[in-house]
């Protein structure tokens, strides 16, 4: 079978792998989709140098999608030919934080798959029942992936929101996080403002159902912001790009008494806070993924509401097409970009 590998400076490498074998409590997936994510890009990016020995290095992918074909031992949950996203990580299983199934906030210590152990982009992955999340029968395979970390991890942001349709929301960053956030704001009943410097992506925003697009390539993001919202500014922010300016943006551009929520990754961000948020009165969040039951909870509702999550998707690749694939997504015109198989 195949896999990819993240060699690090732009490089990946397309190697045979051997076909894993289940152990006690273990799965393997049958892969039918999985997602390139913004987060597969730092391991692309790195430096050789930063990285382990070629030979040491994981399999990338962390949004994996597939179907049971082999169970282990002490398997109880699941059974070949189960439909399944998976939850990509795994803590201790006995803290709080395992407990309620956030295994990523794992008080002793967490794997991540995609990195620290093999992710989705092979032919098979060998994974712990325990992150085996089952998919609704009218979910597909393409959308079960998007779920499984990107569209997820806005979702529950919006979440931590508390979006309604009492609300306008601004959302810096068009990418496939942001722009999954503009498509279930918009199914929550939200009116959206999306923002983003690149034209292909506030397109794409429209599509998925922007009131709203500002191109923020000149700077004048916020006051855009105020012009559209009676000059008080938008109920509540999202920020998805991990830029510092544009964080400062999202405080800037909340009216008061307005919530905001961060869930781009990186960068050091200073903040004026006296003038910036306690003299605003603003809430601030952070959002980080998703629980192994809110993984259940956003295929649902995807389902349930009927949104449109293919529309999202703007290219698919095979497999052996991961070179193109990555060199396109670097290019942050796209929207959601797929592995399939079959």
């Amino acid at each position: 079978m195949k896999g990819v590998v993240f060699l690090g400076d732009s490089e990946l490498e397309i190697r045979e792998l051997p076909k894993p074998s289940a152990g006690s409590g273990e799965v393997v997936i049958e892969m039918k989709a999985s997602g390139l994510c913004g987060s597969d890009l730092r391991p692309y990016r790195m430096p050789k140098t930063e990285k382990a020995s070629p030979e040491l290095l994981h399999v990338g992918g962390h949004e994996p999608c597939g179907v049971i074909a082999e169970i282990g031992p002490n398997v109880t949950q699941v059974k070949v030919g189960d439909r399944v996203m998976m939850h990509h990580y795994t803590g201790c299983g006995a803290c709080s934080m395992c407990r309620i199934g956030y295994t990523q906030m794992c008080l002793h210590h967490h794997e991540v798959y995609g990195s620290t152990e093999d992710g989705g982009h092979q032919d098979y992955l060998l994974c712990p029942e325990s992150t085996c999340i089952k998919m609704p029968d009218a979910l597909t395979f393409e959308q079960g992936a998007a779920c499984a970390c990107g569209s997820g991890t806005a979702f529950h942001a919006l979440k931590r929101l508390g979006i309604s349709a009492m609300d306008t929301i601004a959302i810096f960053g068009q990418g496939p996080v942001g722009a999954s956030g503009t498509l279930f704001a918009k199914s929550m009943g939200a009116r959206v403002i999306a923002v983003d410097v690149v034209p292909e992506r506030l397109e794409l925003a429209k599509k998925l159902g922007a009131d709203a697009v500002v191109n923020a390539s000149d700077g004048n993001s916020v006051e855009a912001i105020r012009q559209l919202t009676h000059g008080e500014g938008p109920d509540a922010t999202l920020d998805a790009t991990g830029i510092s300016q544009v964080r400062n943006d999202a405080v800037d551009a909340v009216k008061y008494w307005g919530r905001v929520c961060f869930v781009g990754e990186g960068n050091t961000t200073k903040f004026d806070v006296s003038p910036q948020i306690i003299h605003k009165q603003l809430t601030i969040y952070g959002s980080w993924t998703f629980s192994t039951g809110g993984l259940a909870e956003v295929a649902d509702f995807v389902v349930e509401r009927n949104v449109p999550l293919d529309d999202l998707i703007t290219q698919r690749f095979q497999l052996d097409q991961a070179v193109e694939a990555y060199e396109l997504f670097t290019g942050a015109t796209t929207g959601k970009v797929l592995f399939t198989w079959g």
